[in-house]
């Protein structure tokens, strides 16, 4: 079984201004959420190529003390809302709520899933019996190439290159096979390979 794996925050949804911080950061509450445009129908389009849709995701707001669980939850649950409002479905979700400088012990630990690691791909594959090597891995930064990689997957960064992130894929090595502005982009091309 062949999967996309999709970071959420900058892939699925906007990334929040926060002016009072001068800082861009993942949504912190349901009011904040907002997806992308054409994202519910790039994601019909996997839906309708049989591709399993895995979101696969860093959420350390926990753990940095920016939001609760239930917050969390609230705004997981208008994503999917949102993207059956559109037609489309995701089957899996895998978030990694650890942070290295947490605020909280609890999420203070030094773990597997966080990408760059690849351990919310490798726990994805093993419940939803994926094959990695023919599976897609989407993101708008070097830390979600590193992990598709890690495991094989075909990997697109989503976005335009900036000059700091040119430097940052020469001085890494990680090279994203694809290049997109956006999600439906990748998916044009993935329905070319995949068709």
């Amino acid at each position: 079984m062949r999967a996309v794996f999709l970071d959420r925050d900058g892939v699925i949804n906007e990334i929040v201004y926060f002016p009072e911080l001068g800082v861009l950061d993942s949504p912190l509450n349901p009011r904040q959420f907002k997806l992308l445009p054409n994202v519910a129908k790039a994601i019909r389009i996997f839906n309708r190529l049989g591709l399993k849709v895995v979101v696969a995701s860093n959420q350390p707001g926990m753990a940095k003390g920016k939001m609760t669980r239930e917050l969390f939850e609230k705004t997981r649950l208008k994503m999917r809302r949102e993207l059956r409002k559109g037609g489309a479905h995701i089957d899996a979700e895998y978030y990694c709520f650890h942070h290295p400088s947490a605020k909280y012990a609890k999420y203070r630990v030094r773990c597997r899933c966080r990408k760059p690691k690849p351990g919310l791909l490798l726990r994805a594959a093993k419940d939803l019996g994926l094959d990695l090597s023919k599976s897609y891995l989407l993101g708008d930064s070097l830390t979600d190439i590193e992990a598709g990689k890690a495991v094989g997957c075909k990997t697109f960064l989503i976005g335009y290159l900036k000059s700091y992130l040119a430097k940052l894929i020469e001085d890494k090595g990680v090279r994203p096979d694809f290049i997109v502005p956006s999600l439906l982009h990748a998916a044009k091309i993935i329905k070319k390979e995949v068709s």
